[in-house]
């Protein structure tokens, strides 16, 4: 390892495998239960498998990692030769991932700083990469954290649901659950907002709200330097068709990725899912 610092994540980062690669980034999975059936994330099992058995209407739950797997993950970048491990993981709000982390760090053989992003899927990747770049630059521990902390605080995400049934399930809505009793006549466009999914507005139809996603990430990217991420879960065409459109009307887009969440994340979502993480540089 040429760096001094190493960079450990969580599979809900969604970064691309060859941008894990290039950065030599470690990602721990998170597990997904599928009904008697304990898999992990991004290896076991894929986010289309999950949305067959949520349109099945087949139980699927989540759970963090054990923090003996960041405990290996910890000893295995140590032994690669790095001096200081900062661990980046999903909000707190949404898991205990972050738990077991930070339980794992206490015995690390190198110094580890754990830190709760707030984020989740690419708005996770974004901190991921900037911590790893910073690492690469000769950056500290303390250095590298705070250009992954800067980042977050510029990072933001909405996202748009066919329904809320899924959110509700798992008790991930937090002040969005004032939006039940008319659940089914609206179309929920919801964001991150400290570290919890809140509603960001009700629209009335599909079509509507993605309209509406398109211009709320316009309006975010501004005319700076900026990388988006375009997430979907079983909607492929609609997250292309948005991301050609976002090439088109952000002027300062710098890194532009699509991708189908993964297990957990469509596990608590389901099919349709429709987002947008806007990061600027």
């Amino acid at each position: 390892m040429s760096r001094h610092v190493a960079i450990v994540t969580d599979s809900t980062a969604y970064l691309p495998p060859q941008a894990m690669e290039r950065h030599r980034i470690v990602s721990v999975p998170l597990t997904v239960v599928l009904g008697h059936r304990a898999l992990e994330e991004g290896t076991e099992i894929s986010a289309r498998s999950v949305a067959q058995a949520l349109q099945k209407r087949k139980p699927v739950t989540t759970s963090r990692p054990a923090p003996e797997m960041f405990a290996a993950a910890y000893r295995a970048a140590a032994a690669a030769g790095a001096d200081g491990i900062v661990s980046l993981h999903l909000s707190a709000e949404f898991s205990g991932t972050y738990d077991a982390a930070v339980l794992a760090a206490k015995d690390a053989p190198v110094p580890v700083r754990v830190v709760d992003s707030g984020m989740v899927a690419m708005a996770l990747g974004f901190c991921a990469l900037a911590a790893a770049e910073t690492a690469e630059s000769g950056g500290d521990l303390d250095e590298t954290v705070a250009a992954a902390e800067k980042r977050a605080e510029g990072t933001a995400a909405y996202f748009y649901v066919d329904t809320l049934d899924y959110l509700r399930r798992g008790g991930r809505i937090g002040a969005a659950q004032a939006l039940f009793g008319s659940a089914l006549a609206v179309k929920p466009l919801l964001q991150l907002d400290g570290g919890r999914i809140e509603l960001r507005e009700k629209v009335r139809t599909a079509s509507k709200a993605i309209a509406r996603l398109e211009e709320i990430v316009v309006e975010r990217a501004g005319a700076g330097a900026v990388d988006i991420a375009v997430h979907h879960l079983a909607a492929e065409e609609r997250a292309a068709a948005l991301a050609e459109r976002l090439r088109e009307r952000v002027p300062g887009l710098a890194e532009l990725y699509v991708s189908e969440v993964g297990a957990v994340i469509g596990a608590h979502t389901g099919p349709g899912l429709l987002g947008a993480v806007v990061a600027p540089r």
